[in-house]
């Protein structure tokens, strides 16, 4: 598998900070364990971020530490992902999202043969994924904010370029475009977007408030 299309540093850089709203950070995440490229950079950031602190260094309060202990017994247990194959089409950190691989997601219609699945992430942003038949298109559509789109089956094409397994594509309001999967292989994405999409046609503009995109 051969990624060319990457996160950019700031995106990374908000990862290794914590910034990033829950649904892109899933992205970063699904892309970083496919990529080596981008997994060196994200510890080069994390590696930094630590360095930096520990120069900066942080003065703690007389009770700080056992105010930090008192929480941490307060919190309640992290929840135990379902049990996954090692491997599959799903990337691990999306696996724990879904519960399973691909045949755990419960896809939804939204016309045209195209299907979605709303994953639960916190309100600054929604996290989605997309099921496009192989040759369908999604609609011509513009962007009020970002969107992230990361290919985990088959390929999409659009005005931009092509992308495949493990390639993101960034769209920011400057692009409009109509993504088409490639014959021959359906085609699953990994969405993230933080405002909604801007449809020209008339029929998606009226499902749009439905189908949340």
């Amino acid at each position: 598998m051969t990624i060319k299309h990457h996160l950019t540093e700031n995106l990374l850089m908000g990862y290794a900070a914590g910034t990033l709203p829950e649904a892109f950070s899933l992205v970063v995440a699904s892309h970083v364990s496919m990529c080596d490229t981008c997994r060196a950079a994200l510890e080069s950031y994390e590696a930094l971020g630590g360095a930096v602190l520990e120069e900066r260094g942080v003065a703690l309060s007389d009770t700080g530490l056992a105010d930090c202990i008192a929480r941490l017994d307060d919190a309640p247990a992290p929840a135990r992902p379902r049990p996954v194959a090692p491997s599959g089409t799903l990337p691990a950190p999306l696996r724990d999202y879904v519960g399973g691989d691909v045949d755990a997601i419960r896809w939804r219609p939204v016309g045209g043969g195209v299907k979605q699945a709303i994953l639960a992430t916190s309100d600054s942003a929604s996290a989605r994924l997309l099921f496009i038949p192989a040759g369908a298109a999604v609609p011509d559509h513009g962007h009020r904010g970002m969107e992230l789109t990361m290919v985990l089956q088959g390929a999409f094409a659009d005005e931009t370029d092509r992308f495949g397994r493990g390639d993101v594509e960034i769209a920011d309001e400057e692009l409009e475009h109509m993504p088409v999967a490639d014959i021959g292989e359906d085609c699953i994405c990994l969405a993230a977007t933080d405002a909604p999409l801007r449809f020209r046609s008339l029929i998606p503009r009226l499902l749009q408030p439905l189908l949340k995109i």
